[in-house]
């Protein structure tokens, strides 16, 4: 009789732990998933302990700080008003000897190697390309140096139509040669970029939309310029989803 009446109430007992594990299987799988911001943007998750600040804060009150107006004409507009001379497309603000792109070239680079008997020619090496997420060869020459190019992160156009055309023209010459706001890149995905701003153009690598919109954020407030009101809000969206992606260092 005491094995019979056990197995009785043991009987519901199994039934409800049943229906539990079905439930709890039920809302894990009908539970929704975040994709990250509006638009497809990577979202990061990161282990913060309590009270402490995640690095995107900083990166949204800056981009609350920047002005928000409408893009100024383009009027006025040359590469050469971000030159040292007409004939110069890099400086070398640094006086290292070498101009900024092989200085670019060599930072982004890896392994590289030189042109004999040149201290600054990058002649080979390999990039991982933060815009397609590929590995490209370069090969110093005629035909193959543009496989990879040098971006202005914010765009020299871009940059004049949102403030710079304010500048003096030794501080363009500078935000052209600034470490800050160039990447070594893929040359054709450089070349479809134009002067899009962040509303228009990401790269099609999404790893690399939070670092690139932050990296946009920090030259435009070392500069002083601004964002027009849809590209504010594309950066906005874009790092909300990137808790621990800081500002870059200048």
């Amino acid at each position: 009789m005491a094995g019979g009446g056990s197995r009785k109430w043991m009987l519901p007992v199994v039934a409800l732990a049943a229906l539990v594990v079905v439930a709890v299987a039920a809302s894990l799988l009908l539970s929704p998933r975040s994709n990250g911001p509006a638009g497809g943007a990577p979202s990061a998750s990161a282990e913060l302990a309590p009270g402490t600040e995640a690095p995107n804060a900083a990166v949204l009150r800056e981009l609350d700080r920047l002005p928000q107006k409408g893009r100024a004409p383009k009027t006025g507009y040359a590469r050469a008003r971000f030159q040292t001379s007409p004939s110069a497309d890099w400086a070398d603000l640094d006086h290292n000897r070498c101009d900024t792109r092989n200085d670019i070239l060599r930072r982004d680079l890896d392994p590289d190697q030189l042109v004999p008997r040149s201290q600054c020619l990058v002649a080979t090496g390999k990039l991982a390309d933060p815009y397609t997420g590929e590995t490209i060869d370069f090969v110093r020459g005629r035909g193959t140096s543009d496989d990879v190019q040098i971006d202005h992160v914010v765009s020299l156009s871009n940059a004049w139509q949102t403030g710079a055309q304010q500048l003096s023209q030794d501080r363009r010459v500078e935000l052209a040669n600034d470490p800050l706001n160039l990447l070594a890149v893929d040359g054709p995905t450089n070349g479809s970029k134009g002067d899009g701003d962040a509303a228009t153009w990401l790269p099609p690598n999404r790893g690399e939309w939070c670092d690139y919109v932050a990296r946009q954020v920090a030259v435009k407030t070392k500069y002083q310029l601004w964002t027009t009101e849809s590209e504010h809000k594309r950066m906005v969206e874009v790092i909300s989803g990137c808790p621990t992606t800081g500002l870059p260092a200048a």
